[in-house]
């Protein structure tokens, strides 16, 4: 028997399910996923691409399988946060910003450099949805990419 396959991305608040993926899982081409009532499916986009929460891969039965962001291990920021945010933009590092801090993925150098600069840095865990890119939408890169 065959794979369910997703060709297409859309946006959604109604699905049949959910697959729930880090912030690494959630940039992908082709990948096989199993939702998280079991179903196994195959991704297969033309072109990498980065989903997010309100986002639905939608199968080529109709059905929907919404991305909800998995919890994980990331730091929690706060103090001088416009300050802060440049620092960290500045290293092309995904930032989720909220109005009393920011959240970054584990890194002990930048926890180093922002203790430094004043910032007052806690381990949590939870999801990860940081800004897009410099355009609005998809993901900032480092300088090799």
């Amino acid at each position: 028997m065959s794979l369910p396959v997703c060709h297409k991305i859309e946006h959604s608040h109604h699905a049949d399910d959910r697959v729930t993926l880090d912030y690494e899982g959630r940039f992908l081409r082709r990948k096989v996923l199993t939702t998280d009532g079991g179903i196994r499916f195959l991704v297969d986009l033309s072109q990498t691409t980065s989903v997010n929460q309100s986002d639905a891969f939608v199968l080529e039965d109709g059905r929907l399988i919404q991305v909800v962001p998995a919890a994980e291990d990331l730091l929690e920021v706060t103090g001088d946060l416009i300050r802060l945010a440049w620092h960290i933009g500045n290293r092309h590092m995904p930032c989720q910003i909220e109005a009393d801090r920011l959240l970054i993925q584990r890194d002990h150098v930048i926890r180093d450099m922002l203790g430094k600069l004043g910032a007052d840095v806690c381990e949590v865990h939870e999801p990860f949805t940081p800004e897009g890119g410099a355009y609005g939408h998809g993901r900032t890169h480092a300088h090799a990419h």
